[in-house]
């Protein structure tokens, strides 16, 4: 008689009858028709009392030696349902995430979204690839459009936090605590953050389909007084002067104090109006 094709594979979550009982656990039937094939479901693996006859809902993986072994840690997300996973493991070929399950759910490179590192926490969405196993993938914009809401009650100027789900060519998309989605130009981001990374965002526009517009950069008036003091420390602690002023090069000012020309400037003029630096032959002195 010729032996029935394995049904079941690692990475897959079954229900499955409890056929006998060993010291180390159960077995689980694998419907092949050979009880070679039963599965182990531990002792370890098991969350709850057990015994024969019993349909089980476990998941199943390989052990360090290859064999298909059950564990009652299913994912704690449905198939379709996204949610902020952490990153357990990379490799050149994906990365490994945590759904709750005895074991990470592996995420290929192709359904990444920028350099994942371990501990990190992304948006993902739980699925089941060609093979039939269970699979993540970052790519969840269609998700994130149908879960979020119109941004309402929402002020230009108000700060917004949420975490990254996205970084395309033209800017940075978030999803806030309210679920709203918010976009970032990368204009208006003074550094490059990572996807995954939790933010707080200043809002700049609503728009009309209830999204928002934007910034991670300061307010230019809290900005100004930002950049005031960060010059004011510099003179204090380089003897009240220094090299720099309206006449210095843009590149000068951007490798020296990380900030624009005309921010530089902003500064400048404000420190200039209350009395507080003098300005002579390209130099800036602190009175």
């Amino acid at each position: 008689m010729e032996r029935a094709t394995k049904k079941y594979g690692p990475s897959t979550v079954a229900t499955l009858k409890v056929v006998r009982e060993s010291e180390l656990g159960v077995f689980l039937d694998a419907e092949t028709g050979n009880t070679n094939d039963d599965i182990l479901l531990h002792k370890t693996q098991q969350t709850g009392e057990v015994k024969i006859g019993d349909s089980v809902k476990v998941f199943l993986y390989l052990d360090p030696k290859r064999r298909l072994t059950a564990s009652m840690r299913v994912p704690k997300m449905r198939e379709g349902q996204i949610a902020r996973l952490k990153v357990i493991n990379v490799s050149k070929d994906g990365a490994f995430l945590d759904v709750g399950a005895e074991r990470g759910i592996f995420m290929p490179y192709a359904g990444m979204r920028g350099n994942l590192q371990v501990g990190e926490v992304v948006w993902a969405k739980l699925y089941t690839d060609k093979s039939g196993r269970l699979a993540v993938t970052m790519k969840v914009e269609d998700e994130i459009r149908r879960a979020s809401v119109k941004a309402e009650h929402v002020k230009k100027g108000q700060t917004i936090t949420g975490s990254i789900y996205n970084i395309t060519d033209s800017g940075i998309f978030m999803l806030t605590e309210e679920r709203y989605i918010a976009f970032i130009p990368h204009k208006e981001a003074p550094y490059r953050p990572r996807v995954g990374e939790e933010i707080t965002a200043r809002v700049t526009y609503i728009r009309d389909d209830g999204r928002l517009n934007a910034s991670l950069r300061e307010a230019k008036v809290k900005a100004m007084e930002t950049d005031s003091e960060k010059l004011l420390m510099f003179l204090q602690t380089h003897d009240g002067r220094m090299p720099y002023s309206d006449t210095s090069s843009p590149e000068l000012i951007k490798g020296k104090f990380g900030i624009s020309k005309a921010a530089f400037k902003r500064a400048l003029g404000h420190l200039l109006k209350d009395g507080m630096i003098e300005e002579k032959d390209g130099w800036t002195f602190l009175k």
